[in-house]
């Protein structure tokens, strides 16, 4: 796992796993943010094993996936959405981190 700050509340990683999650907690993450779509290689946690384990620690978590159309106007509302309700710091990842990097970049234009 290797996390990424963006600044001080919000961070990227590429996929995580359900055993990554007692860490992410221990680093002191209160949300993450899920940018990956389902099923996009045959070897990736589902997002609901994420959140299962997300859940039974106490992080608040949910699924804005982001696909092969890129960033698009629903993700960047949902990402807005997470930051408007969810608790920081948080932890954004997708395969890379780009898509999760790429959607927080386009709130901070709306966010101001």
């Amino acid at each position: 796992m290797d996390i990424r700050p963006i600044n001080d509340e919000y961070s990227v990683s590429g996929q995580i796993t359900v055993e990554d999650l007692d860490e992410i907690k221990a680093l002191g993450f209160k949300s993450i943010v899920c940018h990956r779509p389902d099923f996009e290689t045959p070897d990736q946690p589902t997002f609901d094993s994420i959140a299962a384990r997300a859940e039974e620690l106490g992080l608040e978590i949910t699924h804005v996936p982001i696909g092969p159309m890129g960033v698009t106007a629903d993700a960047v509302r949902g990402m807005v959405d997470a930051l408007d309700e969810f608790p920081r710091p948080m932890l954004g990842y997708c395969r890379s981190g780009a898509r999760s990097t790429a959607v927080y970049q386009k709130t901070q234009h709306i966010r101001g």
